[in-house]
């Protein structure tokens, strides 16, 4: 393969789609360097793996040359992205916009090189245009344009509320395309409409249109919906990495290898070995460890993956309970409920969840399994409480 053609399967490596995979040909085998956009609300302090699917692509493309752009929408966060929410999202503050932006970017250089990664505000050019500007974004579309959207449709037809300012979203995304003059934006499969409208901008501006790369969304730890901190089935990139270690090895074996072609740096001939490994009786737990080594190692160092490892072979392995756990004192009063004291111990959220964990047999007190979702603690003591494989609590009663 010429070296243009060499990229173009590296950058295809994972993706979903490609529109106008003609398009990104050609711009490729001009060997200009091309302007790569991928934009990010900071709608929350941190990043978990289900964002780094696009910055790991991003990643892809500062590796064969070209400018990366991480585009940071501080305006558009204080709109609020109603993609796939079937209300309308509570706009944030622009302290906490800014606050969470920080955060951002310390976090993205564990997988971009700082050196080679242009960081971008949306808002420099969004507050340059001005409410007139903004109206007259704002005419280039019509009401029946936006209800394409499918998410827009369905609350449309639904009868749930549509906010006029939502309907800017798209318009401000696609502005941005045009005021970086990007050849090439990312997105998720959510992001269809946002990112074709960047094309749309771009072309009206006499710009050449972007080519959209569009990556598949990252299930969660459950397996079904995607990842996300609103349904607690994340791995955070700045979780401890014990606790990023135990929810990597708690994923499904199938889910395992979706993990490995959407997060690992592993070549893909490497992945093939490992998968054709397990057909061949290895065990998906020695691979999946693999995973999880290469994540901690990425987010944190080698040392902390090796000690992650190690922790984990001896509490889970081994069956045995860590020395270091939080330690708790409630009073036992006239006594107290074992979902109510879960709760108060941190080890639960909610009283439901642990009648739910007590029912799936998944909570012990010193080992023993806990079988009666009501029983009752009324006597003084202390006593290792937990919940799952990976939360414990010293637990005293007085």
């Amino acid at each position: 393969m010429t070296d243009w053609q060499t990229a173009l399967a590296e950058i295809k490596r994972g993706a979903e789609d490609i529109l106008l995979e003609d398009e990104l040909a050609e711009k490729l085998k001009s060997g200009k360097p091309l302007k790569i956009k991928a934009g990010f609300d900071p709608t929350a302090p941190d990043l978990h793996l289900g964002h780094t699917v696009l910055i790991n692509k991003m990643r892809t493309f500062q590796q064969l040359g070209h400018e990366v752009i991480f585009l940071i929408g501080d305006f558009t966060g204080m709109i609020g992205d109603p993609t796939g929410k079937n209300v309308t999202r509570k706009p944030l503050t622009r302290e906490d916009v800014l606050a969470n932006a920080e955060t951002y970017k310390e976090q993205v250089f564990k997988i971009l090189d700082p050196a080679k990664t242009t960081i971008r505000f949306n808002s420099e050019w969004m507050e340059q245009l001005g409410a007139a500007g903004m109206i007259k974004l704002a005419a280039r579309q019509t009401v029946a344009r936006m209800l394409e959207r499918d998410d827009f449709k369905k609350r449309y037809n639904g009868g749930q509320p549509i906010a006029i300012h939502e309907f800017l979203y798209p318009l401000v995304q696609g502005w941005d395309s045009v005021a970086l003059e990007a050849d090439v934006e990312l997105g998720g499969t959510d992001q269809r409409f946002n990112l074709l409208m960047g094309r749309e901008l771009q072309k009206e501006e006499g710009q050449r249109p972007q080519t959209v790369l569009m990556m598949p969304l990252l299930e969660g730890l459950d397996g079904v919906q995607k990842m996300s901190k609103s349904l607690g089935n994340y791995i955070g990139i700045t979780d401890a990495p014990n606790e990023m270690f135990g929810k990597v090895m708690s994923i499904s074996d199938e889910l395992m290898w979706r993990y490995f072609d959407l997060l690992s740096f592993r070549p893909v001939d490497d992945i093939a070995v490992l998968k054709a490994d397990v057909a061949a009786g290895k065990n998906p737990r020695d691979v999946k460890i693999e995973l999880a080594k290469e994540l901690i190692a990425r987010f944190h160092d080698e040392s902390a993956a090796e000690a992650a490892h190690q922790d984990f072979i001896q509490r889970f392995q081994k069956n045995a309970i860590p020395d270091d756990m939080p330690e708790v004192t409630l009073s036992v009063g006239e006594g107290l409920m074992i979902a109510n004291l879960l709760k108060e111990a941190d080890l639960v959220a909610t009283t439901s969840e642990a009648m739910r964990m007590i029912k799936q047999g998944a909570v012990k007190i010193d080992g023993e399994k806990v079988d009666d979702a009501k029983l009752m603690l009324d006597s003084a003591g202390t006593a290792v409480f937990q919940v799952g494989k990976r939360k414990f609590a010293r637990v005293t009663l007085a």
